[in-house]
This record gives structure tokens, C-alpha cells and sequence, in this order.
């Protein structure tokens, strides 16, 4: 079974480009600079997130995207925490773990994200191939990746990059302002407002004469 956890926004097949008329990875772009992300990085890369991944797209992905994904990734696995940049711009980043069991070692893609002024210059292509190096020098023999059945262009990328074994998932999603509990801590509460403002005040005792 091969299975990755990648979620990116799925614009248009630009954010994981080819060439069109080869199928292959377009050509790098001059002057990328894939590194380490540093602790000045984690608001620009959480802002750039939260602008790819919105709700009107992939609700269960914007849900799962905030800045404590950044700052807990950046702390346990700094290592397989990437950005790419040119000229100074953050062009993207990828954020990845490695887990280990007792008789496999593999690598775990959370989070890929480009920046949609750097399209079509093959920042997807060079984080993944990064992060991938990184993970089998530190012994992972095999990664897993995932993302929304619906995301066309990133099940197109990787598969492309070489992952394969497609699984669907299944999400389920309950509304709790529906749930019986939920109507009857509204209605405690209510009641409970409502006896604060009807409540007596306590007569003041007069003072002595």
C-alpha cells in the first residue's frame, strides 16, 4: 500500500505543472533556493497556507490548517520542514515527518503549498524532491501522501512523481449545534440567564442611628 499525506491547493493544473506537450516536470526555476524553514518563516508560510487552502475549495482541509500545524511541525520535525524562494520571496514549502515502526521506517508529507506567483516553474517538483532525499538518508523506504479525491491536479502530480496505490478516504462531519446535549446546555443557559436578571436584589441594611 502506498499512501502520502500532501494537501495544496487545487487552482488549476498549475500548481503541479508539466509540460504540456512532453508530460514532464517544467525546468527549475533560476534562482531557487530550497532550505531549511527558519522561525522567521512560520508566519509567512502559515499566511500563504490559509490562502490556499479555504473553505470554499476543501472545507476538511481548511478545518485542519492553522498556525499550530506550522509552529508543532517547525518543533517535533524541523528537518522535513522546507521552503523554496526566489529573490528573496517565499515561492513555497513543504512540511513532512518520518515515523518509525518496528518493522518500517516511512516518510509522511502533511502539507505542500506554492505560491500562485511562482506557477509553472517546478517549486512543487523541487520541494518533493528534497524532502524525499532527506528521508531515505535518514532511512525511510517508504512515504505516503494524501489528498482530496477532487484535487485532480495534485493526484496527477504525484502520481507523476511516482506514488501510486490510489485510495479513496471518507470523511464524515457532524454539526454539533444539532446534537441533543448542545440544545440543552443553550436552554441551561438560557434559564440560567434569565433567573441572573429577575433575581431579587438584597435589601441594604439600614445604617444605625
Amino acid at each position: 500500500m502506498s499512501k502520502v499525506v500532501c494537501w495544496a491547493k487545487p487552482m488549476t493544473d498549475a500548481a503541479f505543472p508539466t509540460n504540456p506537450a512532453s508530460g514532464e516536470p517544467p525546468e527549475s526555476a533560476i534562482g531557487l533556493l530550497i532550505r531549511d524553514m527558519e522561525i522567521d518563516d512560520l508566519a509567512p508560510v502559515y499566511h500563504l497556507g490559509d490562502s490556499l487552502f479555504t473553505s470554499d475549495l476543501y472545507p476538511y482541509i481548511y478545518r485542519t490548517w492553522d498556525e499550530w500545524e506550522v509552529i508543532g511541525l517547525y518543533n517535533t520535525d524541523p528537518e522535513y520542514c522546507l521552503v523554496a524562494e526566489i529573490e528573496g520571496e517565499l515561492a513555497g514549502f513543504i512540511l513532512g515527518s518520518i515515523i518509525s515502526k518496528a518493522s518500517l521506517t516511512y516518510g509522511y508529507i502533511l502539507w505542500l503549498g506554492v505560491n500562485p506567483a511562482f506557477q509553472r516553474r517546478g517549486i512543487a517538483d523541487s520541494l518533493v524532491d528534497k524532502l524525499i532525499e532527506r528521508l531515505i538518508n535518514d532511512g525511510a523506504r517508504f512515504m505516503m501522501v494524501d489528498t482530496d479525491p477532487e484535487n485532480t491536479p495534485a493526484v496527477n502530480f504525484f502520481t507523476r512523481k511516482g506514488f501510486g496505490d490510489l485510495r479513496r478516504h471518507v470523511f464524515l462531519s457532524m454539526d454539533l449545534s444539532q446534537h441533543p446535549y448542545y440544545g440543552r446546555l443553550i436552554t441551561y443557559e438560557q434559564e440560567k440567564a434569565a433567573r441572573s436578571v429577575w433575581q431579587r436584589p438584597r435589601r441594604r441594611p439600614n445604617p444605625k442611628g
